[in-house]
């Protein structure tokens, strides 16, 4: 049978839709918090430091990161969570409205606060949500796939056209433009929620369906937490761990990318890259853009490969190795932002290798990113399915906490002995997971 080519339910698209608003306003606000704050006063900006400008924006990031898993919490036990998912909807649209009166950080943290909030209740509890409505495991990887696809067009959007909108309209018009697209999500959700079916509608403790043995929908949530499920649990935090290595230098790429290659208005741009093609001046932002397009293209490309993948004797590649690919994958992307720096010598580097850093970065993105709530979803124990969910991005969290002091830290280095190093680092931790794979799958198979 072709899971590949089953009809997916409407209900799939729906939820896969309410993550391509919700993204397409987070990533044009991500890419614009810290421009915006790096750019000077007469350009719009609050004119400080991009080493402050990527604290901050890390700050956000981070934040809207941790609360997923209070959020998957109280959806495992006490509130439905389509209605976690909708109330997350609004709070970040109003969010999004307090940067469009921001001349100040005094609102920018009011913003990061209600996000942060509204993130936790929507992002674990939407693939939960989405998870719930197939019945065979096999499906997952496929699905999750597609679903990051539409992650990435709301992304591509934000980040290609929306991000435009700066010029002749400001920052603050682009950030009340998000909060539209939020509540517009809100809509979407809440008018098609019939599609659904029964998903969501109580907490995941009561509705999570088992995938380990079909011939057992449910596993009895009263019971304490066997051996195998302690084992598989703590699969879920070492992959997440690893992931939280990928996650740290993909995150600090973006920092060389908008301020050492980049171009802005301000001391803080060295643009050490040449943007401009013919009499187009590229924005930053599509580096960005670059990350949304290839993960668009490879979501359904990959969907196809691990269907075919999970066909053989020895079934798909393990989540393990695919961390480790991706590990692999950002650290080769380091290595030719090295490359780029030294050829470029006093001049300026071409935009081609600008280009080939973010392909690096989104190919390592896409072999395992998208999996990791499939990855869950099939192992977690049902009482915890929600709170293991919300876990998942606490890898992001512990990234976006902690690489702006390295990024600090690189910017009183030689940039190729500080990256370079870095993306060496990660190369061999890669290879070291993908040797010791082998004995790690047997935690995501104990029983």
């Amino acid at each position: 049978m072709e899971t590949a080519k089953k009809k997916r339910p409407f209900g799939f698209y729906v939820c896969a839709l309410g993550f391509t608003f919700e993204r397409c306003a987070f990533y044009v606000v991500k890419y614009m918090l810290a421009i915006w704050i790096a750019t000077t006063v007469g350009g719009g900006g609050l004119g400080l430091s991009d080493v402050y400008a990527s604290s901050i924006s890390a700050g956000f990031v981070a934040a809207t990161y941790i609360t997923p898993m209070v959020g998957g919490y109280i959806a495992d036990y006490w509130l439905s969570p389509r209605l976690c998912v909708i109330i997350g909807m609004i709070l970040m649209g109003l969010g999004y409205l307090c940067t469009w009166q921001a001349h100040s950080m005094t609102l920018v943290w009011v913003m990061i606060v209600l996000v942060a909030v509204g993130t936790g209740l929507f992002k674990g509890n939407l693939s939960g949500v989405n998870g719930l409505l197939f019945e065979d495991k096999d499906e997952l990887n496929s699905a999750f796939s597609i679903q990051y696809s539409f992650v990435n067009i709301g992304s591509f959007i934000g980040t290609t056209f929306v991000i435009l909108l700066i010029g002749p309209k400001g920052f603050n018009f682009v950030f009340l433009l998000c909060a539209i697209f939020l509540f517009v999500d809100a809509l979407w959700f809440g008018l098609n929620s019939k599609a659904l079916g029964d998903a969501g509608k109580k907490p995941f403790k009561h509705d999570q369906r088992q995938f380990v043995d079909k011939a057992k929908k449910k596993e009895a949530e009263s019971k304490p937490l066997t051996s195998g499920d302690k084992k598989r649990i703590f699969a879920i935090v070492l992959v997440t761990l690893f992931s939280a290595v990928f996650w740290f230098v993909w995150y600090l790429a973006y920092m060389p990318a908008y301020f050492y290659f980049g171009w802005g208005d301000g001391e803080n741009f060295l643009n050490h890259a040449n943007w401009v093609i013919g009499s187009f001046t590229v924005p930053t932002a599509w580096f960005d853009s670059m990350n949304a397009l290839t993960c668009i293209i490879l979501g359904p490309v990959l969907a196809v490969v691990w269907a075919k993948m999970a066909k053989r004797p020895k079934g798909d590649m393990s989540m393990f190795k695919k961390t480790a690919l991706g590990m692999m994958l950002v650290g080769l992307a380091y290595i030719v932002m090295v490359a780029a720096d030294l050829i470029r010598g006093d001049g300026q580097a071409s935009l081609l290798w600008i280009v080939l850093v973010s392909l690096l970065m989104s190919i390592g993105e896409m072999i395992f990113s998208p999996l990791g709530n499939s990855f869950i979803t099939m192992i977690a124990p049902a009482k915890v399915l929600g709170l293991l969910l919300g876990f998942w991005p606490i890898a992001v969290f512990f990234a976006n906490l902690l690489y702006p002091y390295l990024y600090g830290w690189l910017k009183t280095t030689t940039f190729w002995v500080g990256y370079g190093g870095l993306g060496v680092i990660v190369i061999v931790l890669g290879l070291a997971l993908w040797i010791g794979s082998k004995s790690l799958d047997h935690l995501a198979s104990e029983q």
